[in-house]
């Protein structure tokens, strides 16, 4: 009897489950039917039209396509805007590993533009090393501000970072001696709790700093100037990788916090406009510089990619013209290799000068009109290994500022997510369930480390050139592999101007 009750119940429980697996198959067949017609009557895509259902996994596959690239088939110095080699060294470096390697570079030495570095027949030796020396930024400001921080974190505003990602790069600063640019999205309570020093960024929609009607508010200036923490104001003009195009901030990423600092409703498209509407000439660029600068005291600059030297002609006469009081203390110059999480690919692929070009011609002119030495330059674009950051300071840069290597130490993956907030390693969204992959203080660890080994590899490159400090490079010391095959000598290339004579 019980054998039978055991038999009953067991054909009923396979009953249950072939009407559950029939039903199943009943619902998915219903799916495909309703996608067979729909993709048979929209007239919109013809791959879908001619091939209903099955036309929909070329989206599947294109979106794939990205990532089966990165990790099994591109090779190490393929991929674009970072390949494997780059983002590897890096990774390696946040991580405090050892970063040799063995049987020769992969790199293709003969790339017409690639940079190598003269090496000296007696290079210093590293006990004779020195520390990069303190620079002092803005000598007549209220607060002048001095560092020896050499390599520093660009502009990327909280809004565009999670939070977790904003509070472990200002811990990872602040271990590392670096200054931190908040980005156009305003001072954050992350910026701030890190402890690092702030480079307070001005956007065109003066987000922090506003009033009701988005002009900037001289009473929130001084709020923002009387945190110590806050060293600089930067008064961003354009970035590399839209310029002519204001900062955008999907809806979705647009939190009551986020909203709250920024001076903004929530929920809705934080769109910068294209350009400060108070700023349309060099006049105006200047009297904003003064008026940022008198209202904080202290060291002010501004953030521009340059498209030619007319403007910078005009900009510099004017300097000379009004005295070097009225001066910028510093320019970021950005190259238009310039990263973004959201910007139109008209702008990204075909506007604006890359840096290998626009920095010389900045310094050129610095020194043309006899402002090199009251002007601060930073580089800024694509400065992420100690090659390039050398490269930089033999051009004549006195700071290099990235965001994107900083990114790669926080764990980005290069997913292509930024502006999507879904990006996998919590880095660019305010999805709570992704944020919590991302351990700050693990994080800034990493951050921390990126730097000193950075750094420290700079530093090789000086003394193999025969240099005591990474600040002694200069043009001398490099060349670019030229189209014809032979490398050229920087200081040909560029041939370096001389300051005019005082009178």
């Amino acid at each position: 009897m019980q054998d039978m009750m055991m038999s009953g119940i067991l054909m009923t429980a396979m009953d249950v489950m072939s009407l559950l697996f029939i039903s199943f198959i009943g619902i998915i067949v219903l799916v495909i039917a309703v996608v067979f017609v729909i993709d048979i009557s929209q007239t919109r895509h013809a791959i879908r039209r001619n091939y209903p259902v099955i036309g929909r996994f070329r989206y599947l596959f294109e979106h794939l396509g990205e990532f089966f690239r990165q990790y099994f088939f591109a090779m190490d110095r393929e991929e674009l805007p970072f390949n494997r080699a780059l983002r590897t060294w890096i990774y390696r470096a946040a991580k405090n590993l050892s970063n040799t390697r063995a049987f020769g570079s992969t790199r293709d030495l003969s790339e017409p533009g690639s940079v190598i570095f003269v090496n000296c027949t007696f290079p210093k030796l590293e006990e004779d090393a020195v520390m990069p020396q303190p620079l002092v930024i803005g000598p007549d400001c209220e607060q002048p501000y001095e560092t020896d921080s050499l390599v520093n974190i660009s502009g990327m505003s909280y809004g565009a970072l999670s939070r977790p990602a904003v509070l472990a790069l200002s811990c990872g600063a602040y271990g590392a001696g670096c200054w931190m640019n908040t980005g156009e999205g305003g001072l954050s309570p992350w910026h701030l709790e890190g402890g690092a020093d702030l480079v307070f960024q001005i956007g065109t929609a003066k987000y922090g700093v506003r009033d009701r009607a988005g002009r900037l508010d001289d009473e929130k200036l001084r709020e923002v100037a009387a945190h110590p923490q806050v060293r600089m104001f930067e008064i961003k003009l354009s970035q590399g990788a839209k310029p002519g195009k204001g900062g955008i901030l999907p809806g979705i990423k647009v939190t009551e916090e986020i909203a709250r600092i920024r001076g903004i409703p929530p929920f809705k498209d934080s769109v910068s406009p294209n350009r400060h509407p108070d700023i349309s000439s060099v006049e105006d660029l200047l009297d904003m510089i003064q008026r940022v600068r008198r209202v904080t005291g202290k060291p002010t600059g501004f953030k521009l990619v340059l498209g030619g030297c007319a403007h910078l002609d005009l900009l510099l006469q004017l300097i000379v013209k009004r005295g070097l009081t009225s001066a910028p203390d510093f320019i970021t110059v950005d190259g238009a290799e310039g990263g973004s999480g959201a910007a139109p690919m008209p702008l990204m692929d075909n506007v604006g000068m890359p840096l290998h070009e626009s920095l010389p011609m900045l310094v050129d002119k610095l020194n043309e009109y006899g402002l090199r030495e009251r002007i601060r330059v930073i580089a800024s674009g694509k400065l992420v290994t100690p090659g390039s950051v050398a490269w930089a300071l033999c051009v004549g840069a006195d700071f290099v500022t990235s965001a994107r290597g900083f990114l790669f130490a926080l764990g980005c993956i290069q997913a292509m997510q930024c502006n999507r907030n879904t990006c996998p390693t919590g880095i660019t969204t305010h999805n709570p369930r992704l944020q919590k992959g991302l351990n700050p203080d693990d994080k800034a660890e990493r951050v921390k480390n990126y730097v000193h080994n950075l750094l420290h590899e700079v530093g090789l490159i000086a003394h193999s050139c025969g240099v005591g400090e990474p600040r002694e490079l200069s043009r001398q010391h490099a060349r670019i592999i030229s189209s014809e095959g032979p490398s050229v000598p920087m200081n040909k290339l560029y041939p370096e101007v001389k300051p005019p004579l005082a009178d």
